[in-house]
C-alpha cells in the first residue's frame, strides 16, 4: 500500500526528469556539442546528488502554502500534477512541474478549506518573473565575458570548441545538480509530513527520512531522463532559436546559477547575517529560467532568431498547467474520497509548517523502503553503466570511421 500511495510522486519525478533535464542540456544536445546519452548520464547522476544533499531548503516551502496532511491527498495532489505534466509532455511542451505542483496544492486548500498562504504564493510567483530575468541578466553578462575572452585569448577555433565542449559538461553538471537541489520538492515535498523512516546506514553515510524519500523522487527523474526526455531537449535545442556553441554554454551557466541560488540555504543565511535581505528559499521554475536566458542572448544579437511561435505556445503552457492541475486535483479528490472512501485530508485553521510526524517509524515501512531503495540504487546503476558502454562504443566507432576517411583521402 505505501508503494502505491508513492507512485504518484515517482511518476511526477519521472514526468519531472523527461520534461526538465531539457532545460539542463536541451540547448547542448540542440547545438550537437554533447550527445543526449552523455547528457543523460551525467544528468542522472548529478540530480540524484543534488535532491539528498541540498533538496530540504525548498521542500518548507510549498508546506507552508498548503500542508498536506494524509497520505490520500499527498497521492492525488501528485498524481494530478503528474499527469498535467505527462501531457505537456507528450505535446513537447517544456511546462514546469513547480506550476502543476503549485495549482494541486492549491486545488487540494480549495477542496479542503484550508487556506492558501499568500505570503508564500507571492513568494512562489515572484520567481515566475524575477527568475527569467535573472536567467536573462546573467545569460548576458556571461556571454559578452565568453566573447570578450574569446577575442582576447586568440584561442584557436578548434581547441576553442574542445573548451566549450567541455565546458557544457561540467556546467551541465552544475544544472542537474541545482535541478535536484530545487526542484526535488516538487516531487516529494508533498509526501515528507506522512513518512517518518528509520535512518538508512549506507556505511559511508547515513540517510535520514526525508532523504529517502527525495533518493528516490530524485532515482524516477533519473528515470525520466534516460526514457523519454529527449524529445524535449531537441525542441528547447533547436526551435526557440538557434543557438552556437558558446550561447548554449552560456544558457546552462546561467540556468544552473539562479536555480542554485533560490536553493542555497547557505548563500540565503549568508545574506542575512551581512543585513541584507535573504533569498526566499521557493522551488523556481527551470523552464522559464531557461528561456528567459535564451531569450537574453537573442535579445542581445538582436532578436532576429527567435521563434516567437514557439515562445507563444510555451507561454500558453505555463498559464495552462498550473489551472488544470488545480481543478484536476480538486475533482481527483472528490473522486478518491467519495469512491474509494480514502481519507485525502482535513481542515487545519491555516497553513502549518512541514515536520514530520512525533510518532515511531513503523519499521515495516522502513525495512520496504530501504530495501527498494537498494533494488532501485542497483538499477540505476547497471542502467548507467549499460548506457556508458554503448556510448564508449559508438564514440570507438565514429573513431574509426573517421581514421578510415582520412586514409581513403591520403
Amino acid at each position: 500500500m505505501i508503494i502505491l500511495f508513492l507512485s504518484s510522486g515517482l511518476l511526477l519525478g519521472w514526468s519531472l526528469g523527461a520534461n526538465d533535464a531539457a532545460n539542463v542540456f536541451g540547448s547542448a544536445v540542440g547545438s550537437k556539442m554533447v550527445s543526449f546519452r552523455q547528457a543523460a548520464i551525467i544528468s542522472s547522476i548529478f540530480v540524484i546528488i543534488g535532491s539528498v544533499v541540498q533538496g530540504t531548503g525548498a521542500s518548507d516551502t510549498l508546506g507552508r502554502l498548503g500542508a498536506v496532511n494524509a497520505i490520500g491527498g499527498s497521492f492525488t495532489v501528485a498524481l494530478a500534477a503528474a499527469i498535467v505534466v505527462f501531457m505537456m509532455t507528450k505535446f513537447a511542451l517544456p511546462v514546469s512541474t513547480t506550476q502543476a505542483i503549485v495549482g494541486a496544492i492549491i486545488g487540494w486548500n480549495l477542496f479542503t478549506g484550508n487556506p492558501t498562504d499568500a505570503t508564500t504564493l507571492t513568494n512562489i510567483l515572484s520567481t515566475w518573473v524575477s527568475g527569467p530575468v535573472l536567467g536573462a541578466v546573467f545569460a548576458v553578462i556571461l556571454y559578452i565575458l565568453l566573447k570578450t575572452v574569446k577575442r582576447k585569448s586568440a584561442i584557436h577555433l578548434v581547441r576553442f570548441e574542445s573548451y566549450i565542449r567541455t565546458g557544457l559538461i561540467i556546467v551541465g553538471a552544475f544544472g542537474a545538480y541545482s535541478l535536484g537541489a530545487n526542484n526535488i520538492a516538487n516531487v516529494m515535498g508533498v509526501f515528507v509530513p506522512a513518512f517518518n523512516l528509520h535512518p538508512l546506514d549506507l556505511k559511508l553515510f547515513t540517510l535520514s527520512s526525508q532523504q529517502q524519500l527525495f533518493l528516490l523522487g530524485s532515482l524516477a527523474i533519473a528515470a525520466g531522463i534516460i526514457t523519454y526526455s529527449r524529445r524535449v531537449m531537441e525542441q528547447v535545442g533547436n526551435n526557440i532559436m538557434e543557438l552556437s556553441s558558446e550561447s548554449a554554454l552560456v544558457v546552462v551557466l546561467s540556468q544552473a546559477l539562479v536555480l542554485f541560488i533560490f536553493s542555497s540555504s547557505g548563500l540565503s543565511a549568508f545574506l542575512r547575517n551581512a543585513g541584507l535581505p535573504a533569498i526566499p528559499m521557493v522551488p523556481v521554475s527551470s523552464t522559464q529560467v531557461m528561456i528567459g536566458s535564451i531569450i537574453g542572448i537573442g535579445l542581445y544579437s538582436g532578436a532576429r532568431n527567435i521563434n516567437f511561435r514557439i515562445l507563444g505556445e510555451i507561454a500558453a503552457g505555463w498559464i495552462l498547467t498550473p489551472l488544470i492541475a488545480g481543478i484536476l486535483t480538486f475533482f481527483s479528490l472528490f473522486f478518491v474520497k467519495n469512491i474509494f472512501g480514502i481519507h485525502v485530508g482535513s481542515k487545519t485553521g491555516g497553513a502549518v509548517p512541514v515536520e514530520l510526524p512525533a510518532t515511531s517509524p513503523d519499521p515495516r515501512v522502513s525495512e520496504i523502503m530501504q530495501y527498494l531503495i537498494l533494488c532501485l540504487i542497483f538499477v540505476g546503476l547497471i542502467t548507467a553503466l549499460i548506457y556508458y558502454l554503448l556510448d564508449r562504443k559508438k564514440r570507438i566507432e565514429l573513431k574509426k570511421s573517421e581514421e578510415k576517411f582520412w586514409k581513403n583521402m591520403k
